[in-house]
């Protein structure tokens, strides 16, 4: 019976002797470790240890469209020590002075910042640079040397050498101090196993095959590669760009969450904060293994670092360049114009005497993104993060660090009829040819009279357009009415967010944002004036979209995101597949007629813009407006070209600009750089004083 179950189920058996065989082994083995050998394995962890060092990671740089360096990375070479492998007869002051018989020869640099140094005469002094103070007030502080602050540097220098054990030092003062020097630094450092020091930064080649050689006999010295972020041009858009720092304490808080630690770098402003999720990248980790004695045994684990992504921007560096130095030029100009001519005059002033700041945003009409943003007065954002420098533009008048292009709001002027006629015409308020006749003062409202820059006589759209007539858009301003007003202006973006990836204000829509209305304030409105007040970057967007046949883009900065060494791309705004926020669906006949009056303001010789771009190749549709202040009167210009194949689109915006040419004048010069890119290296327009 035995011997046929057995026949029947011989796998099974075979299987169960198997298992049986491999837990009697797997007993035996366990034994072997926990009690015969056991003492051996509990001495041999208790004098093992495993120390994980990280290395910094390596931020993402930001390039402009057409992939040149913005804000990037550039590979320096430092000298570190590591404590892992300072053993034995090994000292960290032997150590260092070995470094310094290394850079003594070569004459090179390594990080000094003790406060204290010799004199001429060999003796202890206190150094007289900047920091002294707040570094000897730590020095003598509680937590460090706890001395009284009428202790002297040569009571200093004693502390020291107790602290650092410098004894065999103390008959060669210099060399003593040195090493006193580096020792404090690396404890202002934390110097452990597990955070090396670093000796000496950007390295001379010559240096770093030094160092190299010595390291490989004196492993605790080792080269380091470090990316050193630099910014290519701090003046070219300082607004846009931004800035990383340390996380503050608020900023610690709301981020730990995501792996950051508390002296992580983050982003400020701008595109270093909008982005900081593409651009932060990840440190990397090595593991290794050191017995009791302090013999590093192995590399137990290594994870690379992972560096951040590149940011493209939309911004054409060069359109850019040509932007910063157009406005630059033409402020200065309406400002010296307008001064001659308050002297003129017998001081009367109004005429520009006061333009000292201004913006112009250039967008493509294809998919609304921002090929140059420019602000007048601007700064230097590689000195932000200086002191001096930063309180110098915070007490500058002329407010060099507002973004005048993206959060200043001004009144705009006439450059709003466009919009007006287009929602007249819409709403069948009036016709191409409806007729009004400008008598040059209207009055329907005797509390908000609105006065025209000459007798008009009898309008249609396109005269009150070409020849921007005041009288003609009050009345049809008063026939629209406000409610119906605003809500075309709200769709062509007007008063509205434009979508930019950082920060931008929404400007004041008058009539949706005002606190009270009367009726006689809508006349005001329909002239760009009331309670008006909008970004350069939303007159560009809402040109961009009446040249866009009334359909409104996601205006934006960023033209994708791609993996560091820029072979992968990681997020993109396709611009032939753009973000449509808005489309007015409006008819295209009365599109034809405002596009066709946009026109007429530059080609025919009674427009506002024909002086400055009669003898222009490409032809151009635009509107100029001049917006009452105090001071003299803001001055904008709105174009777009080519008219027929609409590609760019132009605000210029001058604070107290008084006269239009000096805006118009900048447009050109963008158009030039272009159209004509070959030959606009520097701003071609000549200003007629």
């Amino acid at each position: 019976m035995i011997k046929k179950y057995l026949k029947e189920n011989i796998r099974s058996v075979i299987c169960l002797v198997l298992v049986a065989v491999f837990f009697v082994c797997f007993t035996i083995r366990l034994f072997n470790w926990q009690i015969i050998q056991g003492e051996y394995y509990r001495e041999e962890v208790a004098t093992t240890a495993n120390y994980r060092l990280t290395s910094d990671d390596t931020r993402g740089e930001i390039v402009d469209v057409n992939g040149e360096p913005i804000e990037a990375n550039t590979t320096m070479y430092s000298v570190i020590i590591d404590k892992l492998y300072i053993n034995g007869d090994l000292t960290v002051n032997k150590v260092i002075t070995t470094l310094f018989d290394i850079f003594e020869k070569k004459n090179a640099s390594w990080i000094d910042t003790l406060p204290i140094v010799v004199d001429k005469n060999g003796d202890f002094q206190f150094a007289s640079n900047e920091d002294a103070e707040d570094a000897l007030e730590y020095l003598r502080s509680d937590e460090m040397l706890d001395l009284s602050v009428y202790a002297s540097a040569d009571d200093y220098m004693e502390e020291l050498v107790d602290r650092y054990d410098l004894q065999e030092y103390s008959e060669d003062k210099k060399l003593c101090r040195d090493i006193a020097s580096v020792r404090y630094n690396m404890e202002l450092e934390r110097f452990s196993s597990i955070n090396p020091y670093t000796f000496a930064q950007e390295l001379s080649e010559e240096m770093t095959a030094i160092v190299s050689e010595y390291s490989q006999s004196l492993p605790c010295i080792d080269i380091s590669t470090v990316n050193k972020r630099i910014c290519i041009d701090g003046t070219l858009m300082p607004h846009i760009l931004g800035i990383t720092g340390p996380l503050t304490a608020e900023e610690y808080e709301e981020n730990k969450d995501k792996g950051y630690s508390y002296n992580d770098i983050i982003g400020k402003f701008g595109i270093e904060a909008a982005m900081e999720e593409y651009l932060r990248g990840e440190g990397g980790t090595k593991t290794v293994s050191k017995n009791s004695d302090g013999t590093v045994i192995s590399v137990v684990d290594v994870e690379p670092a992972k560096p951040g992504n590149t940011v493209y921007l939309t911004i054409d560096k060069r359109l850019q360049q040509v932007a910063n130095r157009s406005l630059a030029k033409n402020v200065k100009a309406a400002q010296a114009a307008g001064k001659q001519l308050v002297i003129e005059n017998g001081g009367e002033k109004g005429y520009g005497e006061d333009c000292t700041a201004g913006a112009v945003v250039m967008l493509s009409v294809k998919d609304f993104s921002v090929l140059a943003a420019s602000t007048y007065p601007t700064y230097d954002i590689t000195k932000y993060n200086d002191g001096d420098y930063y309180t110098s533009l915070l007490n500058d008048k002329t407010l060099p660090l507002y973004d005048r292009a993206f959060t200043g709001s001004f009144a705009p002027g006439s450059v709003v009829k466009p919009g007006v006629a287009l929602a007249a015409l819409e709403e069948g308020v009036v016709s191409e040819y409806t007729p009004i006749t400008c008598t040059k003062r209207y009055d329907y409202y005797p509390s908000n009279v609105v006065n025209c820059m000459g007798y008009h006589g009898e309008q249609d759209v396109y005269g009150a357009i070409t020849r921007s007539c005041n009288y003609y858009f009050a009345e049809v301003g008063r026939l629209l009415g406000i409610d119906t007003m605003y809500l075309y202006m709200e769709k062509l973006g007007l008063g509205e967010k434009t979508g930019l990836e950082i920060y931008e204000a929404r400007g004041f829509l008058a009539g949706r944002d005002s606190s009270s209305w009367l009726p006689g304030n809508t006349v005001q409105a329909a002239i760009g004036q009331s309670d008006n007040t909008f970004t350069p970057v939303q007159l560009a967007t809402y040109c961009a979209t009446i040249a866009n046949d009334g359909v409104r883009l996601r205006t934006h900065l960023v033209s994708k995101v791609t993996s560091y060494d820029r072979q992968e791309v990681v997020f993109e705004n396709n611009p032939d597949n753009p973000e449509v926020i808005e489309d007015l669906q409006l008819h295209p006949y009365n599109l034809s007629v405002v596009q066709t009056a946009m026109r007429q303001v530059v080609a025919s010789e009674s427009g506002t813009a024909y002086w400055s771009f009669y003898d222009y190749d490409i032809p151009i549709a635009a509107k100029t407006g001049t917006a009452e202040n105090t001071g003299s009167d803001h001055t904008a210009f709105i174009c777009y070209a080519p008219y027929d194949n609409p590609e760019v689109a132009i605000a210029v915006l001058l604070e107290h600009g008084a006269k239009g040419t000096y805006s118009m004048s900048v447009a050109r010069d963008l158009l030039d750089a272009y159209f004509y890119p070959e030959s606009a290296t520097e701003p071609a327009t000549e200003i007629s004083e």
